[in-house]
């Protein structure tokens, strides 16, 4: 299944996320979307997201459902420190046991 990369915008800071995530691991199970790991900004209004979907539509959907933005979707690969370009190797993130 593709890997994408989701851009989300926040009008405010960030805090922890511990209810929510929970939430909307819930919204991803049912869309059918996997979260795989978010970085945030610096400024902590930003988040880029990892997510295993089958099409771009499920992640809008999953947003949608969610309640959050989802600004910017591209779907990715990896480049690795070797230099190889392949498929992004989802097994080195953490992926909880939402059922």
């Amino acid at each position: 299944m593709p890997i994408y990369l989701i851009e989300r915008n926040f009008a405010e800071q960030l805090g922890e996320l511990r209810d929510a995530a929970v939430e909307i691991n819930l919204v991803n199970l049912d869309v059918g979307v996997q979260w795989l790991i978010s970085f945030l900004s610096a400024d902590k209004k930003k988040t880029y997201c990892l997510y295993e979907a089958p099409n771009i539509e499920a992640i809008r959907e999953a947003a949608r459902r969610a309640g959050l933005p989802a600004d910017v979707i591209i779907e990715v690969g990896e480049i690795r420190p070797t230099g190889e370009i392949g498929e992004v190797l989802k097994e080195r993130f953490f992926i909880p046991n939402t059922t």
